[in-house]
């Protein structure tokens, strides 16, 4: 028994450990290759610019797939809860209010979903598709394709203040480490996981199963509502193509965390790893000067190896 728990937790942190490997190399490479690298500038702009709204995403992701499930609507929920914010604030609606009803109309479109996926047995990537065209839909239609402008000052300096650290930086340091503590430490975490490896055994304890399932993929809505913060404070613009593509990186950087994507094992530590691994190879490709177009085709094809790698590795195990 103790050397299958060994076992276990070797297998746990395999990943994990082998891309803060991957990880540590590549800085150091980088570090060699470029005087800049190093520098304390340049990792606030890696940590702020292009890690913590994808580590925000990526965190309800996680918890997404630990359930068999997928969410390809995060980015869509992104970009409508951002026109939504944007719409009530140019409106005269005080800001605070204003952001509080976009992530409130964030956490209703990822319970939407929830809802939908515990509710029929049709594949959650086929309904997510169809909710994701939805929101989109909807955010074109709004603006009629035009991004909104004119935000708030106090809101653009949202993404630029800083404590010490930037603000960005502290609130997905502050959703990690509440995320690692829900998986590993509360019942709500170990039924995301439960429910991705044998959700009939929990219907047969008297959990009602469809009402986790649903929490999950609201907890994934506000995730997107709150990295739209982010990304929309950056920019001082709310658009409906705002966040497309991200839910792909979003699963690709769970995949590689070690998160199995028929549910059942999660890691929290695997994806903040991951994350920023993403986020070293972007920075380290500009500063390699490999123009937009090439840099790409490049993370597609290193996310597609590493997906690939990693669903072979956990197949044979």
């Amino acid at each position: 028994m103790i050397r299958t728990q060994i076992l276990g937790d070797y297998e746990k942190m395999f990943q994990p450990i082998l891309l803060l490997v991957l990880l540590i190399a590549l800085i150091t490479g980088l570090g060699f290759y470029s005087d800049v690298f190093l520098t304390g500038r340049n990792w606030l702009n890696i940590l702020n610019n292009h890690m913590a709204h994808q580590l925000i995403l990526a965190v309800g992701m996680t918890f997404v797939i630990c359930t068999g499930g997928i969410d390809l609507a995060a980015s869509s929920i992104l970009a409508l809860s951002g026109i939504i914010m944007a719409m009530l604030a140019n409106s005269g609606m005080p800001l605070c209010l204003s952001i509080v009803f976009a992530l409130f109309a964030s956490l209703l479109m990822g319970t939407l979903n929830g809802l939908l996926v515990s509710s029929f047995t049709i594949n959650p990537l086929i309904i997510t598709l169809g909710t994701a065209s939805l929101f989109r839909g909807l955010a074109v239609i709004i603006t009629g394709g035009m991004p909104i402008y004119g935000l708030p000052r106090q809101f653009h300096e949202f993404a630029m203040g800083s404590f010490f650290i930037p603000i960005p930086i502290i609130m997905a340091g502050l959703i990690l480490l509440a995320a690692l503590i829900i998986l590993r430490m509360t019942k709500w975490g170990l039924y995301s996981m439960v429910i991705g490896s044998n959700s009939t055994a929990l219907t047969r304890l008297g959990v009602n199963v469809k009402l986790y399932k649903t929490s999950v993929y609201a907890l994934s809505g506000l995730m997107a509502g709150t990295a739209m913060l982010i990304i929309t404070s950056r920019l001082n613009t709310a658009e409906a193509t705002a966040g497309i593509g991200m839910e792909m990186t979003a699963i690709a950087a769970v995949i590689m965390g070690g998160t199995l994507l028929s549910g059942g094992k999660g890691s929290m530590t695997g994806t903040a790893i991951a994350c920023l691994l993403l986020a070293v190879i972007k920075n380290g490709l500009t500063l390699l000067s490999i123009d937009a177009q090439y840099q790409e085709f490049i993370i597609g094809f290193l996310l597609l190896l590493a997906v690939i790698t990693t669903e072979l590795k956990n197949q044979r195990n």
